[in-house]
């Protein structure tokens, strides 16, 4: 109140020597403004795609871009919200710019869906003193004049009437300007539609209300159920409790695993205990709120529809219905629904405070309590690991020191602080301690092998830019993104007494893995590991279809 206080002569002193103008031509200035600060990056892609002698259409579509920013800004601005509107918008555009200026993202309502479920330890490490003096030099100087200079006093209906004819000739200009481009125009969408999540502020603002609009219809009555007809078959005779872990990986990318060949060795403790590695894996996603209810979804990428996936249960309702006990630990930002109804914890609740730190844990932490679940387990279990992984940006927050073997390692939270060599070891360093709590996940169920069977199954969720084409981290449209960003690691590992029981043969499926697989190939390939029979399951998309003897004598649908 003190502050705002003294503020207010300020301004009042700053109005009186200023001349009144209608709020129209401050929009027309700001327009102008966003399209000259925010869109460095968008017409850079514009100018490269249309080649040389474009410079007639660009200048059109500069024009479009600025009428499209008029409009936008005179619906949503109006009478006495057009000052804190005006601002708001200046910010989302700033703010955004950054991160499509250094990044590569684009905000689209996948990205923006993303946004807005970010924890907060996440959010911190993306908000830097870059950030910071970004959106002072894009949004201080335009802010301070929509708040500082005075407005002319109207009527109702002269301010109406003077919005409208703002609204109407800007949408003349803008329709305008693509039937005299339309040519160039539809080709560069058809080709490169994903250049418009790069319209500041348009952008952000329509992928945000088409993330809550998809959000509030996914809220709106139960998952539609599936596997109705889900069955658990047993072996015949005496036989020990058996334990599936998942481990959903993040932000792990296939080129740098060791195990498909990297010319370091991120690996070794998984090559050390005889895991089958399959490669390549081609992702669902590009990013954790699409990645995630498609590997848990019995279609996947092949025949992708997002809102089905999201309205229905996933993988693990299914084998809850079959009778296996299921269980999520999370060091993430949740199941994304998968697990929705089923029990669900944290690692922030089990671990011990030494694995913790600023609002986050080590993935050692989903190890917690594991030794002790194995002795006391009595029957049937799916055990699903969520790691952080090697999330970014801050991939030095990922390990422990003791895992910074390549060097230099940079240890900052804005990546264009750091050279690429030092990126690419911090983010290898997080491999290191990932093949660490692999390595440790399988010695603990190999402790156990003679009193439970057990399987492991790791994929990562999606990959990472490291820098290639100036793209860093995660999250293009899948259409084009980069195989850094869709080619993932995926590991399989078996007890002695699981294999017997599955009739498997490693020999086999070894050589399946070496063709490849897809995050479509977990939905069935886990069924087949849990014996759950359904009609639901397709042999062609199970990785172990092929790779099973025949069996010894018939089993028997669990009672």
């Amino acid at each position: 109140m003190l502050v705002s206080f003294r503020l207010r002569p300020a301004v009042r002193a700053g109005r009186a020597v200023l001349r009144p103008c209608p709020a129209e031509v401050l929009i027309v200035g700001l327009s102008l403004w966003w399209l000259l600060m925010e869109h460095r990056r968008f017409f850079g892609a514009v100018r490269e795609h249309l080649g040389s002698a474009s410079w007639g259409v660009l200048a059109a579509w500069m024009l479009a871009v600025l009428a499209l920013n008029v409009v936008v800004l005179s619906v949503l601005a109006p009478g006495r919200a057009f000052r804190p509107v005006a601002v708001a918008l200046t910010l989302v555009a700033a703010v955004s710019s950054y991160y499509v200026d250094h990044y590569g993202v684009f905000l689209d309502p996948s990205m923006l869906r993303n946004v807005l479920h970010t924890q907060p330890a996440e959010a911190r490490e993306l908000l830097g003193a870059g950030l910071f003096w970004h959106v002072l030099v894009h949004a201080g100087p335009p802010s301070a004049v929509v708040m500082l200079w005075p407005l002319s006093r109207r009527s109702w209906p002269q301010a109406l009437a003077w919005r409208a004819a703002t609204v109407l000739g800007a949408s003349v200009v803008l329709i305008a300007v693509v039937m005299a481009t339309f040519q160039p125009l539809a080709s560069l969408m058809r080709n490169h539609k994903e250049l418009r999540y790069w319209l500041l502020p348009a952008a952000p603002l329509w992928s945000v209300a088409k993330a809550l609009t998809g959000d509030a219809r996914q809220a709106t009555g139960p998952r539609t159920p599936i596997g109705l007809d889900a069955q658990r078959i047993l072996p015949p005779g005496p036989r020990r409790p058996r334990v599936v872990v998942l481990v959903v990986g993040e932000t792990a990318r296939a080129a740098n695993w060791g195990l498909n060949g990297y010319a370091r060795q991120t690996t070794p403790g998984l090559a050390e205990r005889g895991v089958i590695n399959v490669a390549p894996v081609q992702s669902c996603g590009t990013n954790t709120e699409v990645s995630v209810p498609c590997l848990f979804a019995p279609v996947g990428r092949r025949d992708y529809d997002e809102d089905r996936i999201r309205r229905s249960e996933s993988l693990l309702h299914v084998l809850a219905r079959a009778g296996w006990a299921v269980q999520w630990i999370d060091n993430q930002t949740g199941c994304k629904g998968v697990c929705e109804g089923l029990p669900y914890t944290t690692v922030a609740q089990l671990a011990p405070p030494e694995l913790c730190h600023d609002g986050t844990c080590w993935d050692e932490g989903l190890l917690t309590g594991l030794d002790d679940r194995l002795k006391r387990l009595q029957d049937d279990q799916v055990l699903v690991l969520h790691m952080l992984g090697n999330h970014g940006p801050s991939y030095f927050r990922r390990y422990p020191s003791a895992f910074a073997r390549f060097q230099p390692e940079c240890r900052e939270d804005e990546l264009q602080r750091c050279s690429r060599e030092a990126i690419v070891n911090a983010y290898d360093n997080a491999l290191l301690y990932t093949d660490h709590v692999l390595s440790r996940l399988i010695d603990t169920l190999k402790a156990h092998a003679a009193q439970v069977d057990s399987a492991m199954l790791y994929v990562s969720d999606h990959g990472e830019s490291l820098g290639e084409a100036q793209l860093y981290l995660h999250g293009l449209p899948y259409a084009i993104a980069p195989a850094e960003q869709t080619r993932v690691p995926m590991v399989m590992w078996f007890s002695p007494g699981y294999a017997a029981g599955l009739s498997l043969d490693e020999g086999c499926l070894r050589q399946r893995a070496l063709q490849g697989a897809a995050h479509d190939h977990v939905f069935h390939t886990v069924l087949a590991l849990a014996g759950v029979s359904t009609a639901l399951y397709e042999p062609a998309w199970d990785l172990i279809a092929g790779c099973r003897r025949p069996p010894a004598a018939a089993q028997r649908p669990a009672p």
